[in-house]
């Protein structure tokens, strides 16, 4: 049986919270790890066979003062639909480029319809 964990942690920055959550994210039987609350200073863990007394005696000594709120019965949330995944760069195209190259001429500018024998330079 999945159970559903609220422990609320005074944590004053993002490094605690972080921190909070690789505590959580680390202990066995943890399906799920968000944060919650004005302050997002309540954890919300989601797992099977995860002791909640550990978890919050972890908490206090990692990350500090740290309250066991609830422990209950996760239930799935038919609320709200399906998330839809949007991918975040537009699939590539494939695109042709070309060039306009008029006849006649070469990269160094050399024009066949001119007379190669006389010397430009006299």
């Amino acid at each position: 049986m999945k159970q559903k964990i609220v422990i609320k942690v005074q944590m004053s920055c993002d490094k605690c919270r972080s921190k909070a959550m690789a505590v959580v994210a680390a202990t066995g039987g943890v399906d799920s790890v968000a944060l919650d609350g004005e302050g997002r200073d309540k954890v919300v863990v989601v797992g099977e066979g995860v002791d909640s007394v550990k978890l919050t005696s972890a908490l206090r000594k990692k990350v500090g003062p740290a309250h066991l709120l609830q422990v209950g019965e996760a239930k799935k949330d038919d609320k709200k639909p399906p998330a839809t995944v949007v991918p975040a760069y537009p699939p590539p195209h494939s695109v042709t480029v070309v060039y306009d190259h008029p006849a006649g001429y070469s990269w160094y500018g050399y024009q066949p319809e001119q007379d190669t024998t006389s010397c430009s330079i006299m």
